[in-house]
């Protein structure tokens, strides 16, 4: 009885029905835990949706910003009247309806703008042929009043806002602005995708413009664009798409005319466009016909410079967007690779205005779950009894009806039956039965494959004899593992590392332990090729001093300098190896800085460096800072000498030195104010950096940590030379005494740190040239630049702080870091809105007068300017400039040259009077200054500035 039970069983497994119910719970449990055959449908849809012969409609036409239009306008962006003078030609040639994709969430200021305006403000009055030229000169360089103008005098212009899609929590951070109020609808059914945040238009342009309408796009699991939002909902207003706005537009109706049908459908005047529950359209992309896109599109400069004429677009719907490579998104979508935000636009308005849109009916699931159970009941019960031929003929009919199914109606009538899911269940139903038929033969097949397996064998063995011992690698794995094969694969590993291959004999033995890890010494024969494979390597050679592996009896294990285990390479530099390290005693992971003093240093010279680098290692470990990296000891091993250090998790600021990846200013303050604190508590305990630079400095973003390191280092390699005998270090940010050779102290650091100020600002070194010795000639004579003439929109306060730590003498710069912290602080919060006077006096109190020569006395007098109509008076420098000197606050003029002349008006210079050259007036003393309140006699104050 009990034989034939487990008999019955045994059978019960292989049966054929059996085999199909695992076959098509496994697809369906497939289905639900990942998305292959959603993603299999949604191409399906992609091909057969774009087959239909609907046309698009002949209303719409793209005018592109293309490669063309950029080679003949110039580099985007373009001004924005070169926009304003194309809306006007198509205003005037009767088009229909402009919708402009480009975003205008930027004002467009020139830089000229603001001091033309300055200069306006300066001027007595504009009836003056010079205040006449001043406000053409302001109008033209206000693209942006200019676009506005011409959007308000077309009154059918459509410019595009974007929304951040989500569920919003609470309350908005600020309400829709009225301008996009006027194309908003009220909606709280849930008819709409919600939203959190929002970018809208200028309020100039916004207000210009005939509506504001969404350009956000929906992507599928799989990225591609498929369906259009045609609402946006901002915490009860629904915005309608750019579309939807433009269709609406081009029938004359407006946002009023607009109706919702919740769940259903959005209805236009007499359009009904059909939706799902969240007013989502899936528009329908029309096929390429002849290599060509379904609308027309035009180049902007060919319809710009007239060549191709306005009067094309009289009565149409015309979108101007980007389609040059590289100049805004693309988005795949069916039957398109990669189409442009313009592209997708024109697509989904001709969908709209011609009711072409593909719909998933209500009734599609129902039909979908019976067409599953169909399948699965032919495939459990009718396949295993049909013979093969009958069976392969059911099976391939089924499959082209369900599959032509889908594809007729796609393509025919925009209706989405998702059937690929029960196509994909019957194919590999009938395919895991016949290979179930199939393998009862494979037995007659054992004794071919085992005659193969000696022939690769007897390869292998041929091929490691001649030495080709990857090859005999090769030819060995293609043979099933046996006691004989393992000896063969152990030989050839043994090979392997008499070649110092030892990756390769690593590979070899995790082959062997595959079948048996227990075979002979295998475990400690692959510990070992694996160690090997990653120990580092200590010592000499191309880039390390010494040569040597760590090796104990046989075994390897990871080196050692001094107390520490190196355990990987973090990066190298000029003068040596950085390593990530751990003291086994304590778990503590360190950063291990390693100098090969013997490649640099010889004979008295490397006795020398050495004594030098403990003593300076000694100095830099007694600085217990917060912002100062933590030195925790210092050795010597295998001829390198090391320092081990606090292991820190940030990244230097080179990369937030770099213009597109600058940091907000209020940071960069707070950062530098940090480094200068650290920087005075060093000189206080008279050890000076001597090469701080971005890249001395690291920050971690996420705890907001700013710590200095290689403190010291640059003292240890003051006497290394390079092979082309420059002396190492970083020219771009040393002090001109620092080039000169000359005894440094604290204030060449804070110099470097000002240069590194600078160019965290923006974005570029104040100094630079083609040729070294050029760059140390600009550092030691030139003035740095006026920081606010690359940052205008930094305030005056800011630059002058930048101004004095980039003085030319020590004794006209910071005299200590805290000085320089506390100015920056009390920028920071002027800037954070803190009141004005009080932060900007210690930066205001560091610029010193400016002293002219009696050389300068000699062709340069001065009295106070008379008082404008306002009440504010004009500052107005003249003087004599001498070759390479400083031409601004805090300079000495020791030679004459042709006189210099700025006009500001004085409320610029808060402080100080304003005065005005008259040759006519008194001349004064050698000490003759600029007057500033507070200012005293001993340092060139005084009242001086004003007519005896």
């Amino acid at each position: 009885m009990s034989t034939s039970s487990s008999a019955t069983r045994g059978k019960f497994w292989r049966t054929d029905w059996f085999v199909g119910v695992l076959v098509v719970v496994a697809v369906l449990v497939l289905h639900w835990s990942t998305d292959l055959f959603a993603t299999l449908d949604r191409r399906f849809y992609d091909y057969a949706s774009t087959q239909s012969s609907r046309q698009p409609s002949d209303k719409i036409a793209i005018i592109a910003i293309d490669d063309q239009s950029l080679a003949n306008i110039g580099r985007w962006p373009w001004p924005r009247d070169v926009q304003a003078e194309l809306i006007d030609k198509l205003s005037a040639a009767k088009a229909k309806t402009i919708v402009n994709t480009v975003f205008f969430f930027e004002p467009q200021v020139d830089r000229g703008l603001p001091w033309i305006r300055k200069i306006k403000q300066a001027l007595p009055g504009d009836a003056t042929d010079a205040g006449k030229i001043i406000a053409d000169a302001e109008q033209a360089l206000d693209t942006d009043a200019k676009l506005a103008a011409s959007m308000q005098k077309a009154g059918n212009v459509l410019t595009p806002s974007v929304f951040v899609l989500g569920e919003p929590q609470g309350r908005p951070d600020k309400p829709l602005p009225p301008a996009a109020l006027k194309s908003a609808l009220d909606e709280n059914k849930g008819y709409s995708e919600p939203t959190v945040s929002t970018q809208q238009p200028l309020d100039a342009i916004a207000n210009a413009a005939a509506g504001v309408g969404h350009l956000n796009q929906l992507n599928d699991a799989d990225g591609t664009v498929r369906s259009e939002p045609l609402l946006v909902n901002y915490y009860g207003k629904a915005v309608p798409s750019l579309a939807l706005l433009a269709a609406a537009k081009s029938l004359n109706l407006g946002p009023g005319d607009i109706r919702l049908n919740a769940g259903e459908s959005v209805q236009l005047g007499k359009l009904r466009v059909k939706t799902d529950d969240m007013a989502h359209m899936r528009p329908q992309f029309y096929k390429v016909r002849d290599g060509k896109f379904p609308f027309a599109i035009d180049s902007f400069y060919d319809v710009l410079s007239g060549k191709i004429p306005a009067s094309k677009y009289a009565d149409k719907i015309v979108l101007i967007g980007p389609t040059a490579a590289g100049l805004g998104s693309s988005f795949p979508t069916p039957g398109y690779s990669g189409m442009t935000p313009v592209e997708l636009l024109a697509q989904t308005t001709s969908s709209i205005l011609s009711e072409h849109f593909i719909v998933q009916p209500a009734w599609g699931h129902g039909l979908m779950a019976a067409a599953l159970l169909l399948v699965a009941g032919y495939i459990v019960f009718l396949l295993p009894r049909l013979s093969a031929g009958m069976a392969g003929a059911v099976t391939a009919g089924a499959f082209v009806v369900l599959v032509g199914a889908e594809y007729a109606m796609l393509s025919s009538s925009g209706v989405w039956l998702q059937l690929v899911l029960p196509a994909a269940v019957l194919l590999i139903g009938h395919l895991a039965l016949t290979t179930k038929r199939f393998l009862v033969t494979e037995a007659g097949k054992v004794k071919a494959d085992e005659e193969s397996a000696e022939t690769n064998r007897m390869m292998g063995l041929a091929l490691q004899g001649q030495g080709q011992l990857d090859m005999a690698f090769d030819r060995f794995r293609r043979v099933p593992l046996n006691d004989e094969v393992m000896a063969n694969l152990y030989n050839l590993a043994l090979d392997f590392e008499r070649k110092r291959q030892f990756n390769k004999a690593q590979a070899v033995y995790e082959h062997m332990a595959s079948f048996n890890p227990k075979y002979k010494d295998l475990e400690s024969k692959l510990t070992r090729a694996k160690n090997l494979s990653e120990t580092v390597i200590l010592g000499g050679g191309g880039s390390h001093p010494g040569g040597t592996m760590l090796l104990d009896g046989g075994a390897v294990e990871k080196p050692m300098l001094g107390r520490y285990q190196v355990e990987k390479e973090l990066g190298k530099g000029a003068m040596g190896v950085v390593y990530q390290g751990r003291d086994p005693k304590i778990g503590r992971v360190v950063a291990i800085k390693t100098m090969a003093l013997s490649q640099e240093f010889e004979g008295e010279e490397l006795t020398d460096a050495r004594e030098r680098f403990f003593r300076e290692a000694e100095t830099a470990g007694r600085l217990q800072h917060q912002n100062i990296v933590t030195i925790f000891d210092a050795g010597e091993e295998h001829d390198l000498a090391y320092i081990a250090m606090e292991f820190l998790k940030g990244r230097d600021l080179v990369d937030h030195c770099k213009d597109g990846n600058l940091l907000p200013v209020p940071k960069v303050l707070s950062i530098v104010a940090r480094v200068a604190e650290a920087l005075a508590y060093a000189h206080r305990q008279n050890v000076v950096h001597r090469d701080i630079k971005p890249a001395n400095i690291m920050y971690e973003l996420g705890t907001d940590t700013v710590k200095v390191t290689d403190f010291g280092i640059a003292r240890i390699t003051d006497s290394s030379k390079t092979k082309t005998g420059l002396v190492l270090g970083t020219p771009s940010f040393m002090s001109p005494e620092q080039i000169a050779g000359k005894k440094v102290d604290g204030r060449s650091d804070l110099y470097s740190l000002g240069v590194m100020l600078f160019q965290m600002l923006t974005g570029v070194l104040p100094f630079r040239g083609d040729s070294m010795a050029e760059l140390m000639y600009k550092i030691a004579n030139e003035e740095a630049p006026e920081l606010r003439m690359l940052r205008p929109d930094l305030p005056p306060q800011l630059a002058a702080v930048v101004a004095r730590a980039l003085a030319k003498k020590p004794e006209l710069r910071y005299q200590d870091g805290e000085s320089l912290a506390q100015d920056l602080k009390a920028v920071a919060a002027m800037l954070a809105g803190g009141p004005a006077v009080a932060a900007a006096q210690p930066a205001m109190a560091t610029v010193q007068p400016i002293v002219t020569t009696a050389a300068a006395e000699a062709t340069q007098t001065w009295r106070p300017a008379a008082t404008d109509d306002a009440g504010d008076k004009t500052v107005v420098m003249a003087f004599d400039r001498a070759p390479g000197s400083p031409s601004g606050l805090g300079a000495t003029f020791a030679e004459t040259q042709p006189a210099f002349a700025a006009t500001v008006p004085a409320s610029a210079m808060p402080g100080y009077d304003a005065v005005q050259k008259d040759s006519a007036a008194p001349q004064f003393d050698k000490t003759s200054v600029m007057n500033r309140p507070g200012a005293n006699p001993q340092d060139g104050g005084g009242k001086t500035g004003q007519e005896p």
